[in-house]
């Protein structure tokens, strides 16, 4: 995949509703758009392109392979307000012929910033156009350790592909990976980013001998981090189906939440008895939720008749219902989710163990659970190694069907 803005407005609307070229145009040239956030002294940089098809203005922002669709925007004055997909953020732009500037601006209650930015038309180059020869292959798996302000502590595993001076990769951690990075190696640094519509990163590297690496970790207008790597074929993490599980005495699950029309739901519910229940902890903020909602959606249409139900609970960046089901209605249109989505509260950890008391803690969104027929909880999965992980992805996607066929195949 490859991370798009897909802008669904036809070019005689754009061209109307954007306003004059007299003054400024909001209206964008075809081609590549070079597009830096600024934010703590740094540049977080992507590529966006637009192109007319069947008549329409579409854009695509690139990182690396990754697409997402935004069929969201409009007018506002002077400037173009166009909305990131299924999150709560903006991006908010004049455009005036080969040049383009405004905010990025996240609008969630947890981490509400804005940041400006600026963009540039013919510009395909993420980082440098004629970059210094790579002195330095970063290409192979690292152990990595990153380091917080507070001086808290948390391990990675970052994979590399570098040909030249290009290089594309991610980190993988015990919650979750960064997805999609890409960027380039100048002598021996190394400077990859992404944007996901609702993240923006920037990671920074250089070695300190052939096989260890000292860098830093750049997210949004003020996160920093510091991060050391050593080259290591045989790194792992700690194993996802062992992190998270009941406490002792519980063998199943219990809850109640409103569905997206104010009807209680339970497990209980005659509707899930006898079947294989995957409860899925997400958040439609979160993007690893989103990359394995794009996988079980379509996996959910195509099983749920041998008895399988999916319950997705939403643990939302929100003050309460009213305002998490519009996000979640947009996340279950986007996706074409045909399973039940419920809102479970808050996006905090701790209120999200407190509404699932049987377990020993909710480290991380996703979290999967699986249920077998007779109710009984199976396994849980902490996190999601997504597409952008490579075989990292492949194997869970190999794992998943392995265990999914097994609990399909059991009898009541």
């Amino acid at each position: 995949m490859r991370l798009i803005l897909l802008l669904t407005l036809s070019a005689t609307q754009l061209l109307t509703s954007c306003g004059s070229s007299t003054s400024t145009d909001n209206t964008l040239q075809p081609g590549p758009w070079r597009v830096a956030l600024q934010a703590q002294g740094q540049e977080i940089p992507f590529i966006m392109e637009a192109e007319e098809q069947n008549g329409k203005t579409v854009l695509y922002l690139i990182n690396a392979d990754e697409r997402i669709l935004v069929d969201e925007f409009h007018q506002e004055g002077d400037s173009l307000r166009i909305r990131l997909h299924i999150f709560d953020a903006d991006l908010i732009a004049k455009v005036d012929d080969d040049k383009m500037a405004g905010r990025f601006t996240r609008n969630d209650l947890a981490y509400r910033y804005s940041v400006p930015f600026v963009a540039e038309h013919g510009n395909a180059n993420r980082f440098k156009a004629n970059p210094d020869p790579a002195s330095y292959t970063y290409t192979g798996k690292w152990e990595v350790v990153f380091t917080e302000p507070d001086g808290k502590q948390y391990n990675a595993i970052g994979i590399f592909e570098q040909k030249d001076n290009h290089v594309t990769g991610t980190f993988l951690t015990e919650t979750g990976d960064y997805r999609y990075l890409e960027g380039q190696v100048e002598g021996n640094g190394l400077k990859v980013s992404t944007f996901d519509g609702n993240h923006a990163y920037l990671f920074t590297a250089t070695p300190t001998d052939n096989d260890n690496l000292s860098g830093h970790f750049y997210s949004g207008p003020s996160h920093h981090e510091t991060w050391v790597a050593k080259r290591n074929e045989n790194a792992e993490l700690a194993n996802a189906n062992e992190l998270t599980f009941l406490k002792p005495g519980h063998e199943s699950l219990e809850f109640t939440f409103p569905d997206l029309e104010g009807k209680q739901v339970s497990l209980s519910d005659e509707k899930y008895k006898g079947k294989v229940v995957l409860v899925q902890l997400l958040g439609s903020w979160c993007p690893n939720c989103m990359d394995e909602t794009q996988f079980l959606a379509p996996y959910y249409a195509k099983n749920k008749d041998r008895g399988l139900e999916i319950i997705g609970l939403g643990f939302e960046r929100a003050k309460g219902y009213e305002q998490a089901v519009p996000r979640l209605n947009k996340m279950k249109d986007r996706f074409n989710i045909e399973y039940d989505l419920l809102y479970a509260g808050t996006s905090d950890k701790e209120a999200a163990a407190q509404a699932l008391p049987a377990l020993n803690h909710v480290l991380s969104f996703p979290t999967t659970i699986y249920i077998d027929r007779q109710g009984k909880v199976r396994k849980i999965h902490t996190g999601f190694s997504g597409p952008g992980t490579g075989k990292y992805y492949e194997e869970w996607v190999t794992d998943f069907n392995k265990t999914m066929d097994e609990l399909l195949a059991e009898e009541i």
